[in-house]
């Protein structure tokens, strides 16, 4: 039933010139789109202009983006690791939406050269803990210099797409499960 499909919002975190979130974006996106129980909308921060004063500079395309996230039952961040962290263009796009967060479960997709993005992920958790968002244990690590990369798009190793799998359930149980949740109750913080 597709009212039944739970929406996954695809955020991809970095907006540098060169990135490889785009390409590392739309490999995992494609996987999973072939889930026929998830509703999957990608939102490239590419796309959003952030102003420095919120709310009273708000575009439109930032309010879209707000929105996109208050309608989406869960999400998957694509985020490089930089420096030992994640992008300055995600964490504005995270402070900018805030409610839309609440009582929803958030998975990982990160890439490194290196760490696969570990030390981003495990910084994004305690962010994303911050805002009453469930953050799955399984995610998804690319290391940008391992043997199964072709420039920065990932092969479809075993190993790599049972990561996209697990990921991908744990997202799908907490996303049917808080959904439910919020219907039958709205989350108070």
């Amino acid at each position: 039933m597709a009212d039944d499909r739970l929406r996954v919002a695809v955020i991809i975190g970095s907006t540098r010139a060169g990135r490889a979130c785009d390409t590392v974006g739309d490999w995992f996106t494609t996987r999973a789109r072939r889930r026929q129980d998830l509703d999957v909308e990608v939102l490239d921060l590419a796309d959003y202009r952030f102003p420095g004063n919120y709310p009273e500079e708000a575009t439109p395309p930032m309010r879209h983006f707000i929105a996109a996230v208050g309608h989406a039952d869960a999400f998957a961040v694509v985020t490089p690791e930089y420096n030992r962290s994640f992008p300055a263009s995600l964490k504005q796009a995270i402070d900018f939406a805030y409610d839309e967060w609440q009582a929803k479960p958030v998975g990982f997709v990160s890439y490194g050269c290196g760490s696969a993005g570990f030390y981003a992920v495990e910084q994004l958790r305690t962010v994303f803990g911050a805002l009453h968002a469930v953050t799955m244990r399984d995610w998804v690590g690319l290391d940008l210099l391992g043997p199964d990369v072709d420039g920065c798009r990932p092969a479809d190793t075993d190993d790599r797409l049972r990561s996209v799998a697990a990921m991908l359930d744990q997202l799908t149980w907490w996303g049917r499960t808080l959904r439910a949740g919020r219907r039958a109750q709205p989350y108070v913080s």
